[in-house]
């Protein structure tokens, strides 16, 4: 009876040794290529924001005017579209009278419909 428990003893000190052999040479493992690629689940990344103040609320001596076109083209994007409220970050309020004093400008011809009016 000891005698086979040595030899399986042996055997599984035998085992192991080539276990360990094969894990040296890097054999036990899966080639890269040969894998499948795993797909991500619900790996949607979260967007997340900085909350924009509005910038007429802050700067309370700040007046809306259809004549000042360098504050009226913080608000106009190159193409000539005027700017929504969640790039702008201004409120309801202020974007409101924003679109109306460009508009104004617009006929005035200090502000360009499209880019292409230039």
């Amino acid at each position: 009876m000891e005698e086979k428990k040595e030899t399986k003893k042996n055997v599984n000190d035998q085992a192991d040794k080539k276990v360990e052999e094969k894990k040296e040479r890097k054999e036990y493992k899966r080639s890269e290529s040969s894998r499948r690629p795993q797909k991500k689940r619900f790996s949607r990344k979260k967007f997340f924001f900085k909350k924009r103040v509005c910038f007429f609320c802050t700067n309370k001596d700040s007046v809306i005017d259809y004549k000042d076109v360098g504050l009226m083209k913080r608000f106009v994007s190159d193409n000539g579209k005027i700017s929504p409220r969640r790039f702008t970050g201004t409120c309801a309020k202020h974007q409101k009278k924003v679109s109306v004093e460009i508009k104004k400008a617009r006929q005035m011809a200090l502000l360009p419909f499209t880019d292409k009016h230039k």
